[in-house]
């Protein structure tokens, strides 16, 4: 079973984060930032991971820490969860539109961290949401999960659209990498023998 959970305490946030890499792409989240429960669930339905985020954190002065430490927690999730990494594709990628935005996503499930992020949003903010933190999340994620993540907004006008398109490719991305491979199920994927 290709599960875990993950609790993160700090002065700052306090997330509890549930994920299973088989599931159906079933989402309950709550972090606060409703923004970021929305891109979120674009990770589960386009994953077809089952995903559980509840956060609570210091919002008041903004979203940056419980935006990062979901991303850091989701990315420690990930990594629980695939174990050796023994049986998996490891490599996946997607291109994903959202009307006249483009964006395209490609990870190696390396145990390698490495973001390398070329998104230029339209605008700053979408609703109350700072973009910036779009990548703060990234950065999290690739950090703890130990991949590593190429992202690139093709083109886009809308910033909601732009932001989407990542999160969808990502999902996408993902999905494809932590597959199992039939004809490999009992090999780690590196002339090394680990991730």
């Amino acid at each position: 079973m290709r599960q875990a959970t993950v609790s993160r305490n700090t002065s700052e946030t306090r997330i509890e984060v549930s994920l299973s890499l088989d599931g159906s792409g079933g989402a309950e989240l709550k972090t606060g930032v409703p923004f970021l429960d929305h891109m979120l669930d674009q990770v589960a339905r386009h994953g077809a991971f089952d995903l559980r985020v509840h956060a609570e954190g210091d919002t008041h002065i903004d979203d940056h820490h419980t935006v990062e430490d979901v991303g850091i927690a989701l990315g420690q999730a990930f990594a629980q969860a695939l174990g050796e990494r023994r049986g998996v594709v490891r490599y996946g990628h997607a291109y994903v539109p959202l009307d006249e935005a483009l964006s395209r996503v490609v990870v190696d499930l390396s145990g390698r961290p490495g973001l390398h992020w070329f998104v230029a949003f339209s605008r700053e903010r979408v609703g109350q949401f700072d973009l910036e933190l779009a990548r703060e999340f990234f950065q999290g994620f690739v950090n703890h999960a130990a991949i590593t993540l190429h992202v690139d907004n093709l083109r886009g006008e809308n910033a909601h659209h732009q932001c989407e398109s990542v999160f969808k490719a990502f999902a996408r991305a993902l999905r494809m990498a932590v597959a199992v491979d039939a004809a490999h199920t009992d090999c780690v994927p590196s002339t090394k023998g680990v991730l």
